[in-house]
């Protein structure tokens, strides 16, 4: 199992020019080649393979101009290709957009795997570098001595933090013991998440906590002079903003994911479709500080690790129109009523508590017949659209989850 640890690193003055030079260099190659292909692919149709982005980089190297490559360690430069033709895999695939042009102001990394890098009595020596790579240790349980890893990752973000990532091959950890308890979780804007068992989970807010300074910082760097040390500066403490709204966000997660997959066996969410709720203007700037597809990956990893399921639904399913009762499916269920009656059974519901009981109720049965469950990474079966409220429905009782809305098959 790969796992991987991230520390901040404090490089010394002269660590921190070699690898600076290292940052441009990875750059370079980045942006040159990624331009070489596009260029080659649209004036004769042939695409660029990798091995001769390869012979390309040591063309580079001989010639006078790109000299400076050779002062830099080759391992990084070569690990660049290697993830630029996993991206246009990625593309072609339909798995990821078209790879784009890096930036000097974003976040900038390396990648060093063994034969750039040693590990030796809990400390990191990277290629041409002097003396070892200061950083802080933040596990107290893993004895840092005793840890090999397969990659260095060395990176700096655009506030100026330095961090290193070590990755780590190590066995799986045994499955936790099982709880017996399930728990289906309806997401939202009002409340972050609210549980099938009643539990709400407030939403924490942390851009609006940090916005209005960030806008004093926006502000101060459009008044600065475009190339000035002074904009340099400002541009710095508007990353120093956006980073500390991320990383309150992301302890958020961490802390709510950890507390859902120790206590649940089985988790059960909606497949939402985030790329197109965002396209609704009124909605976007909420939707995108929500983190509600970080919160899927960071419960599919963690729950596999510890041997629990997680469960997504067909993002069609009518769970906050549907009765939890009776079943009863609603004609219109407006985003502004927050509790409904059902007109069959008489029960007054929730409309949040509604939909994850909905949403509990949907995943153990399409687990129980194997139907309506697709993979992580999977593409969705129908076109992308907003939440499933905004799709018309039928009165009366909602069609199973599953494909086609069939039964599942009953057994022999």
């Amino acid at each position: 199992m790969r796992t991987a640890y991230k520390c901040r690193t404090y490089p010394t003055p002269e660590q921190a020019a070699v690898l600076n030079r290292t940052f441009g260099c990875v750059r370079l190659v980045w942006n040159k080649t990624l331009a070489e292909r596009h260029s080659r692919y649209h004036l004769y149709g042939e695409p660029t393979t990798y091995k001769e982005t390869d012979a390309t980089l040591t063309a580079w190297k001989k010639t006078a101009e790109l000299a400076f490559l050779n002062e830099v360690s080759s391992v990084p430069l070569q690990q660049t290709l290697r993830h630029q033709h996993a991206a246009f895999q990625a593309f072609f695939t339909g798995r990821a957009r078209y790879p784009r042009f890096k930036s000097r102001s974003g976040r900038q990394c390396a990648h060093y795997t063994r034969s750039a890098f040693r590990m030796r009595d809990g400390e990191l020596w990277l290629a041409k570098t002097a003396g070892p790579l200061p950083f802080v240790w933040s596990w107290p349980s893993v004895d840092l001595t005793r840890l090999s890893p397969t990659m260095i990752i060395v990176s700096r973000e655009p506030d100026g933090r330095w961090f290193v990532t070590l990755a780590v091959d190590e066995e799986a950890p045994a499955p936790a013991a099982p709880t017996g308890e399930t728990v289906g979780i309806d997401l939202g804007l009002k409340d972050f998440a609210v549980t099938s068992e009643g539990v709400r989970i407030a939403h924490p807010r942390h851009m609006e906590r940090h916005e209005r300074r960030l806008k004093r910082y926006q502000r101060q760097m459009a008044r600065r002079t475009a190339g000035s040390q002074n904009r340099e500066k400002s541009r710095r403490k508007v990353a120093r903003q956006h980073a500390r709204v991320a990383d309150a966000r992301r302890d958020f997660l961490h802390k709510t994911t950890t507390d859902l997959v120790r206590r649940y066996d089985v988790i059960v969410l909606e497949d939402l479709n985030v790329s197109g709720m965002v396209r609704n203007h009124s909605l976007a700037r909420a939707i995108s500080c929500t983190g509600w597809s970080e919160l899927r990956s960071m419960l599919e990893y963690k729950a596999a690790r510890l041997g629990r399921r997680v469960v997504v639904i067909d993002r069609w399913y009518p769970s906050s129109k549907t009765c939890s009762a009776c079943g009863h499916l609603l004609v219109r269920l407006d985003l502004g009523t927050r509790y409904w009656e059902c007109p069959d059974c008489g029960a007054r519901h929730d409309r949040d508590i509604n939909a994850a009981k909905n949403i509990l109720a949907a995943g153990l049965a399409v687990t129980a017949c194997g139907a309506g469950v697709r993979p992580a990474g999977a593409p969705p079966p129908r076109p992308p659209a907003g939440k499933q409220e905004t799709r018309p429905e039928r009165e009366g009782l909602p069609a199973p989850p599953g494909d086609g809305g069939g039964q599942c098959a009953p057994s022999s």
